[in-house]
C-alpha cells in the first residue's frame, strides 16, 4: 500500500492496489504530490485583480491597492460562501422549474407524489387551496418559489419558519436575505477590487448570503423534493462499494440533481429493460448511488450507496462500473481518465456541466424518462465490453436511511400527535447531553473517513444525539452507525432513547442540501418549549470534520447565523488574519450567538463543542450532564434480541416494540 494512501474505509484499502498496479495515481496520491499553496490556504492570497496576485506574508501586510490581511480574508472567505450559496440555491431553483412544467404538463414523467406536503407548503406560502386542484396549487406554489430567486426587496418567506426571536436578530442586525440572488451577486459586488475594505462589514454579508441558501433556496429544494418525489420514511438500504454485483448491469448515478435519478431509477425497474438486461448477458440492473444523489434515491427507493466523494474513483478500479451518470457538484474530472483505463462509460446529463473524454447525454425535464431509458439501455449494452477481472470487495453495511423532520416528529408521538416533546424533555433530564449535527465532505488531505467518525463515535459515547447529511451520512453507513444495535456505543442516556423510540444513535436525514431539516428541526425544538426561545438557547453543535467545498462554507454559514456553534476541521482558510478569526469566533457569537471556529484537532474540537454544549445546558438552569444517572433500564435483554435478528429485521422490529409500548400507555 502506497505511503501516500489515506483511507479508513476497508473496501477503499481493498482496491487501492490496483490502483498502483496499473500505474494511476488517484485523488489520495494526487493530495500527497500536489502540496496546498501554505499562502493561499490561510487565505492571505488576493487574485481580486490584475495586479495581483498579492501574497501577504512576512512584513508584507497590505496587497498592491492597500488591502490588508483581514480585508484580503474576509473577502476571499465571502466569496466562498457566495459560490457555495450559488450551488444549493441553483438547484432549488431547477426543481422550482420542474415542479411548474409538472403542474402544466409539460414534464409528463412526473407527478405530484406528497400531497399532503404540497398542501402544507401552499399554506406556509399563503397559496389558496379551496376549490382548486393539485395541479392549480402546485404551479402558484412553484411560481412563488421562483420568485424567491429574483426578489429585490421585504424577506425570504422561508425565514418565517425560524423562531421568532432568530427572525428578530436577524432583522436587528440587518442580515435578513431579501432575494437569493441579490445576496449572491452583492457577495461578489462587495468583493470586487475597490469596494468594501472593512473585514466586519463583508463578513456580515457573508451571513446574509449563506441565509439565502439554508433559509432559502435549499429549504425550498428540500420541500419541492419532497412533493414530487414523496417525503423519505425510513428504509432499510446498504452501504459501500460491496453493493456491487458481478453478474448484473452495475448503473452508478452521481451527483445532486433528483429529477434524473428519479427517472433512472423508474426505468432501470421496468421489467422491459431487465429482460433487456439478461438478454446481454446479465441477471438484471443493478442501481448504485455516489455521494448526495445516492442519499435521495436512497431516502426515497432504498438504493445502495456505493460511497461518498472519495470512492468515486475507486468504484470504477473494481471493473464492474457498466455506467456512471453524473449531473452536478463534487464530481471529479479524473474520472475520465479512470475510466477510460477500464469499461466504464461516463455519461455527464448537466448543460452546466460537461467533461471532455465523457459522453454527454443532456437530460431535460420535458424528455425526462426517454432520456433516461437512453442511458440505462446505453449501461446494458456496456455489460458485454468488460475488459478487466471484476474485483468487488465484500464490505458492505445494512443501514437505515430516510428519516425527515416530518418523520421524526411522528416516531417521537405517532401520527396524530407527532411532537418534539420527548426529545425537548430527554435532553432537559440529561439523558440526552445535547444534539450535533454533523456533515460535509471527505477531503484528500486527510484520512477519508477518519475524523468523521471518531467525531460521531465520541459524540454519541456521550451522550450527544447525532443528526447527518451528505458524506458523513454515507461514512455513517459504511462503519454501521445507521443500524440500532449500534446505540450499544451510545452513552446509557442516549441509549435508553434509542431503545425507546427504536432509532440509531446516528440519524441520516439525507443529502447535502436536506441541512435545511436539520434547521427546520432546531426550529421546531425551540418552539416546542423548555429549551429556550431559539436555536442559539439550546445544547446543539455543528460539525464539518473533513470538508472541502465551497457548499460547506456557506453551510457552516448559515448554521452560524442561526445561532449554532459550528467547527471545521481539515485546515485554518481564515488564519491569515487574526482580525477575521475574531470576528468569526467571537464577534459573531455576540451579533447572532453562533460561530465559525477551525480547529485542526480532532480531540480539540469535540472538546470545544461538548464544554459548548454544557455551557448552554447552564445557561439554561438544567441540571448537569451525569454518564451514570441513568442506563439501568435492563436494555440488554432488548439489545440481545434486536442483534439475534437478521439486519434487514432489525429496524422493524425496534418501530414494532415501540409501536407495542405506545399502545400499552395508550
Amino acid at each position: 500500500m502506497s505511503p501516500n494512501f489515506q483511507s479508513m474505509d476497508p473496501a477503499v484499502q481493498a482496491l487501492h492496489p490496483i490502483a498502483e498496479e496499473i500505474c494511476y495515481p488517484t485523488a489520495f496520491e494526487r493530495a500527497a504530490e500536489l502540496k496546498p499553496c501554505p499562502i493561499g490556504s490561510t487565505g492571505v492570497c488576493c487574485r481580486m485583480c490584475a495586479m495581483g496576485p498579492c501574497r501577504l506574508v512576512g512584513k508584507t501586510d497590505r496587497g498592491v491597492c492597500g488591502a490588508t490581511r483581514a480585508t484580503v480574508v474576509a473577502r476571499n472567505y465571502t466569496r466562498m460562501v457566495a459560490a457555495g450559496a450559488a450551488a444549493h440555491s441553483d438547484h432549488g431553483r431547477d426543481l422550482a422549474r420542474t415542479l411548474i412544467e409538472t403542474a402544466r404538463g409539460e414534464a409528463k414523467s412526473y407527478r405530484i407524489r406528497d400531497v399532503q406536503k404540497l398542501y402544507e407548503v401552499a399554506e406556509f406560502m399563503e397559496v389558496p387551496t379551496k376549490g382548486r386542484s393539485i395541479e392549480e396549487i402546485a404551479l402558484e406554489v412553484g411560481q412563488k418559489a421562483l420568485a424567491e430567486f429574483g426578489q429585490q426587496e421585504g424577506e425570504l418567506m422561508y425565514l418565517r419558519r425560524a423562531p421568532k426571536k432568530r427572525q428578530e436578530i436577524w432583522r436587528k442586525t440587518g442580515i435578513a436575505p431579501r432575494g437569493i440572488d441579490r445576496e449572491v451577486v452583492e457577495a461578489l459586488h462587495r468583493t470586487h477590487e475597490g469596494v468594501d475594505m472593512d473585514a466586519e462589514n463583508i463578513l456580515k454579508h457573508a451571513l446574509r448570503c449563506s441565509l439565502a441558501d439554508g433559509w432559502g433556496g435549499s429549504m425550498m429544494a428540500t420541500d419541492i423534493s419532497d412533493i414530487l418525489f414523496g417525503t423519505p420514511v425510513p428504509l432499510n438500504t446498504y452501504h459501500n462499494l460491496g453493493v456491487l454485483k458481478e453478474d448484473e448491469v452495475n448503473l452508478i448515478i452521481h451527483g445532486h440533481e433528483p429529477t434524473l435519478s428519479e427517472m433512472v431509477v423508474a426505468v432501470a425497474q421496468m421489467p422491459e429493460m431487465q429482460e433487456y438486461a439478461r438478454s446481454k448477458g446479465a441477471k438484471g440492473i443493478n442501481l448504485a448511488g455516489m455521494c448526495c444523489t445516492a442519499l435521495e434515491v436512497l431516502a426515497r427507493h432504498g438504493v445502495p450507496s456505493a460511497g461518498n466523494f472519495l470512492s468515486q474513483e475507486i468504484a470504477v478500479l473494481t471493473g464492474a462500473v457498466d455506467a456512471m451518470v453524473v449531473d452536478v457538484q463534487c464530481i471529479m474530472e479524473a474520472l475520465v481518465p479512470v475510466s477510460q483505463r477500464f469499461h466504464t462509460l461516463l455519461i455527464t446529463t448537466s448543460p452546466k456541466a460537461k467533461m471532455t473524454g465523457a459522453l454527454h447525454i443532456e437530460f431535460d425535464e420535458e424528455h425526462a424518462l426517454d432520456i433516461a431509458k437512453e442511458i440505462v439501455k446505453r449501461a446494458v449494452d456496456n455489460f458485454p465490453n468488460r475488459k478487466a477481472e471484476v474485483v468487488i470487495p465484500k464490505f458492505v453495511s445494512p443501514a437505515v436511511g430516510g428519516f425527515s423532520h416530518e418523520y421524526l416528529q411522528y416516531m417521537q408521538g405517532g401520527l396524530h400527535r407527532g411532537s418534539f416533546r420527548p426529545l425537548n424533555d430527554a435532553i432537559i433530564a440529561g439523558r440526552i447531553r445535547g444534539a450535533a449535527g454533523v456533515v460535509g465532505c471527505n477531503n484528500a488531505r486527510v484520512p477519508q473517513d477518519e475524523g468523521i467518525m471518531k467525531v460521531i463515535r465520541t459524540l454519541i459515547a456521550n451522550d450527544v444525539l447525532v443528526v447527518t447529511t451528505g458524506c458523513v451520512a454515507h461514512a455513517s453507513g459504511k462503519y454501521g452507525y445507521l443500524l440500532p444495535e449500534m446505540m450499544r456505543d451510545a452513552g446509557k442516556g442516549l441509549r435508553e432513547v434509542c431503545e425507546a423510540i427504536g432509532i440509531p444513535p446516528v440519524l441520516n436525514l439525507g443529502s447535502c442540501v436536506d441541512n435545511s431539516r436539520i434547521l427546520t428541526v432546531l426550529s421546531q425544538m425551540a418552539t416546542e418549549g423548555g429549551l429556550g426561545q431559539d436555536i442559539g438557547d439550546m445544547p446543539v453543535v455543528g460539525f464539518a470534520p473533513e470538508w472541502m467545498s465551497e457548499k460547506a462554507i456557506s453551510i457552516g454559514t448559515y448554521f452560524a447565523a442561526s445561532g449554532v456553534h459550528t467547527f471545521f476541521g481539515v485546515n485554518n482558510i481564515i488564519s491569515g488574519s487574526p482580525e477575521v478569526v475574531e470576528i468569526l469566533s467571537k464577534k459573531w457569537d455576540e451579533m447572532v450567538g453562533g460561530t465559525m471556529e477551525f480547529i485542526t484537532d480532532y480531540d480539540e474540537m469535540i472538546q470545544a463543542a461538548l464544554a459548548h454544549i454544557d455551557r448552554k445546558r447552564a445557561e439554561l438552569g438544567l441540571v448537569p450532564w451525569d454518564p451514570e444517572r441513568y442506563g439501568q433500564s435492563g436494555g440488554d435483554e432488548l439489545m440481545e434480541k434486536i442483534l439475534s435478528l437478521p439486519p434487514e429485521q432489525r429496524y422493524l422490529y425496534s418501530r414494532k416494540v415501540v409501536e407495542e409500548r405506545v399502545a400499552e400507555q395508550v
